[in-house]
């Protein structure tokens, strides 16, 4: 990936290697934090999601539902879109899976005893799979997402919150609230905000 985004738990926006900026819910008053977000395929607009399942809009990115009036059994933690942009899943902190428009359903952790919660979902570019995210940055694999490293065993400064997959679907990029970047499989290193003082938490990272 050429460029990326960092996104922050109150909607701010911060882009890296020339990417585009489109808006954010930085100045809005949220009913609940944010906590995820996914970029269009065609790069030109970005959702982001709250931790009651709201979905916020930006750029070409459509809107096909949200659980902002649904009771969850446990709070949404993040999102991703589906391979062709057409839909989008949210994922609870018991690895629940939520699908929307053309998002399909690979499986879930909602049944297992975790370690440690689940905090994001990646989505593999054939959209016939995904990787589920826990905040120890241990992976669980569904469909034809495939496993290439994880922090699962490495001590961390701050807990992982969030991940991209490379296009090619042969690697993936970890991220943790201060800004720490983990690159696994043929991913390339830009940067980071893990040395810089943050007004909010990073809370995800996208290509």
């Amino acid at each position: 990936m050429s460029y990326y985004y960092l996104f922050a738990s109150d909607g701010g926006v911060f882009t890296f290697g020339g990417a585009p900026f489109f808006g954010s819910t930085g100045n809005i008053k949220l009913n609940k934090p944010i906590v995820g977000a996914a970029v269009t395929p065609t790069g030109k607009g970005y959702w982001l999601f709250a931790s009651d399942g709201g979905v916020f809009t930006f750029g070409d990115a459509a809107f096909f539902g949200s659980l902002g009036n649904v009771k969850l059994n446990q709070p949404i933690v993040g999102g991703a879109a589906s391979a062709t942009g057409g839909g989008y899943y949210l994922v609870g902190a018991d690895g629940g899976i939520f699908t929307f428009g053309d998002a399909l359903f690979f499986g879930s952790t909602g049944n297992i005893k975790l370690n440690k919660p689940v905090v994001a979902i990646m989505v593999a570019p054939d959209g016939k799979g995904y990787w589920i995210i826990a905040t120890d940055g241990g992976i669980f694999t569904f469909g034809s997402a495939q496993f290439f490293g994880s922090t699962g065993n490495i001590k961390l400064n701050k807990p992982v919150v969030g991940g991209v997959a490379a296009s090619t679907g042969r690697g993936y990029v970890l991220v943790a609230t201060d800004g720490g970047v983990f690159c696994f499989g043929e991913v390339t290193f830009f940067g980071s905000t893990g040395n810089l003082r943050l007004n909010a938490p990073v809370i995800t990272i996208k290509p």
